[in-house]
């Protein structure tokens, strides 16, 4: 009697953590995940760069790598503070802010990233009109994308 007893209870709690997982919400995402721009960085120099996107809820963040810049001297890890503005459509902006990034050698392509953002379901985010600033030893530089985005903005869900 006992194992019967045993077996129901098991069962019973197996059916109920599987509805449970059938009713868990499932994260969000972003689409597209990348995407491409052609970057000004002024004189410190100009070409592509590749935004990677993540959605958890209203928590984001995006990722740059760009080889429009390249860092002129070695750089410590998290020793990069970066401001990336992308414009809203409909208006506004959404900043996304860290001071994350790998250590980088003379002359790599500068990565800068995750950076925090705050999104709401259904934004639609565009680097071209936006700009991405980034402090290194109290120099700032300021790139802006030369065109709109490729494949298209970021939609959260």
């Amino acid at each position: 009697m006992r194992r019967k007893r045993l077996g129901t209870g098991t069962a019973l709690l197996a059916a109920v953590a599987a509805g449970g997982l059938a009713l868990a919400q499932t994260a969000a995402a972003v689409t597209p995940l990348t995407a491409t721009i052609s970057a000004d960085c002024g004189s410190f120099g100009s070409g592509a760069a590749t935004l990677t996107a993540t959605q958890d809820g209203t928590a984001a963040t995006l990722t740059v790598n760009s080889s429009a810049m390249t860092a002129p001297i070695a750089l410590a890890q998290d020793s990069i503070t970066s401001t990336l503005t992308l414009v809203k459509a409909g208006g506004g902006t959404t900043v996304f802010s860290g001071t994350r990034n790998p250590a980088l050698a003379a002359g790599d392509s500068v990565t800068v990233g995750p950076l925090d953002g705050t999104v709401a379901s259904g934004d639609s985010l565009e680097a071209y009109g936006g700009s991405l600033q980034l402090t290194v030893f109290g120099i700032t530089v300021t790139c802006t994308a030369t065109g709109p985005q490729s494949p298209g903005p970021f939609v959260f869900d």
